[in-house]
């Protein structure tokens, strides 16, 4: 069993430590919010004052960060000085291509293998150690990372080179975008044209209508399995945290010259959402609301 650190203890990070913790590692865990760090605590993790002192002796190193910013400030001032230099440093953060390649090129030239390893799952999943990661990084790092990802998740996938798990995940992400509001707008026009919700599932379900935001995340209550409709649209992936994956890929697409009008228009209904109506925490299916 290795000694890990992680640093940033929210919805999805908290999680992910206690299944380290769980799979009988060493947990150094830091977040800034000390309630963060209590729950840490009680799932067997190693509380500590500081992101340094996180990551003093670890073999390896997860940061699971809002931001870019905030994974290169922990980066620059805490991991890089610190950490011991055989340790493999795994950010799980959903971040920008171009940020997640250049950390890595910073940590290559330090002597550190990294890798970024973005997720895909929600909040449950991390709970209950079941994500997708999506991996950028050599051979090499990718090797040394995929056992301490597989005490996290169900599948751990070697997507290319550095920045490359981060360009998957926003793919991945603004499919789902997309195909949720389409979803969204099946179900509120069947019941204008008067099919039962229960009904339009059990055929779309199982025909080429058929998706993830169909028969996983279903947007209407008491049809599917539960999903945040259920629990009017509370908890599950926050509508702004979709927002950000949308604004990510629409960034990226402009930097490749990708054409994403699908992309672009779910960005707009997103951002309007989020915006002007006030519903960031809102889980994302919940922009059906909007759509009937």
């Amino acid at each position: 069993m290795a000694r890990i650190a992680f640093i940033g203890l929210g919805n999805m990070g908290g999680g992910m430590a206690a299944n380290l913790a769980k799979a009988g590692h060493d947990v150094r865990a830091f977040d800034l919010s000390a309630e963060a760090l209590a729950r840490a605590g009680e799932a067997g993790c190693l509380a500590v004052d500081s992101a340094a002192a996180a990551v003093d002796g670890a073999e390896a190193i997860v940061t699971m960060l809002p931001a870019g910013t905030h994974v290169e400030r922990v980066y620059t001032e805490a991991v890089l000085p610190h950490a011991s230099p055989s340790a493999v440093l795994i950010d799980c953060s959903t971040i920008d291509v171009a940020t997640a390649r250049r950390l890595a090129e910073i940590a290559a030239g330090r002597g550190f293998l990294a890798v970024d390893a973005p997720v895909s799952g929600g909040i449950a999943a991390a709970n209950g150690g079941t994500l997708t990661f999506m991996v950028g990084g050599t051979e090499q790092a990718f090797a040394a990372a995929q056992p301490i990802l597989e005490a996290m998740g169900k599948a751990v996938i070697h997507a290319g080179a550095s920045g490359a798990g981060q360009a998957a995940k926003m793919c991945n992400n603004m499919i789902l975008g997309a195909t949720m509001i389409a979803t969204c707008e099946a179900f509120a026009l069947a019941d204008r044209l008067g099919v039962d919700a229960q009904t339009f599932y059990d055929i779309a379900s199982v025909s080429s209508g058929q998706s993830w935001s169909m028969t996983t995340y279903c947007p209407v209550a008491g049809v599917g399995p539960v999903s945040p409709a259920d629990r009017d649209f509370q908890g599950g992936f926050a509508a702004a945290l979709m927002l950000k994956d949308l604004r990510l890929a629409m960034a990226a697409a402009g930097e490749a010259g990708a054409t994403v009008p699908m992309g672009t228009r779910a960005t707009e209904l997103y951002e309007a959402f989020v915006e002007r109506d006030g519903q960031a925490t809102t889980d994302f299916s919940g922009i059906i609301r909007t759509l009937a």
